[in-house]
């Protein structure tokens, strides 16, 4: 038995394809910024740079759907689980808008120029964003619409990226890897 109200529970059929896309454009990303750091430098404005960072972008956006997909099917008669689930995708929203910030002022030197991104945004930022996503996903573990490990390896690429974002495409790799088990209805008990 789940968690889940099944009465209540909407279809997503788009959540898989939608995790899926959001890891794959996370590894484009990363292997674009190796590629244009080939000579030891980054080239900001050169193809590389905003080919990686628009792939970014999108990567961010279907990471916010999942965010929004999970939050809808984790739906739950525990009043203390939905709470959770709230919380955890309100906090993963606002770490995506976080990053939607930074990377507009990474492709537009006007936006970035105009207003000044506070520390919050860049230190807090992602941390909501990987911890919102990480509860939703352990969330779905528990519900049996992931393999307990893929939330694992979720998270080890997240800290992968965060020790050196030049290990971008093995944590991307690993986010993928994660995601790609992803079901959106749970399996029977039995």
């Amino acid at each position: 038995m789940t968690s889940l109200d099944s009465r209540t529970r909407p279809a997503y059929p788009w959540l898989r394809p939608t995790a899926v896309a959001a890891a794959s454009l996370l590894l484009g990303y990363g292997l674009l910024r190796l590629l244009d750091r080939l000579d030891g430098h980054s080239d900001k404005g050169a193809w590389a740079w905003n080919t990686g960072h628009s792939l970014f972008l999108l990567g961010v956006l279907c990471f916010a759907a999942l965010i929004v997909g999970l939050h809808g099917l984790l739906r739950s008669r525990s009043t203390r689980l939905r709470t959770l689930d709230d919380a955890a995708a309100l906090a993963g929203l606002v770490g995506a808008a976080a990053f939607v910030w930074v990377i507009l002022g990474d492709l537009f030197p006007r936006f970035a120029a105009a207003v000044d991104t506070p520390d919050p945004v860049l230190l807090g930022g992602p941390l909501l964003f990987e911890v919102g996503l990480l509860v939703l996903l352990y969330r779905a573990a528990a519900t049996r619409l992931l393999p307990v490990w893929a939330p694992v390896l979720v998270l080890v690429g997240f800290l992968a990226i965060a020790v050196n974002l030049d290990l971008l495409p093995v944590g991307a790799a690993l986010v993928l890897v994660g995601l790609a088990p992803l079901r959106v209805t749970p399996r029977p008990v039995g």
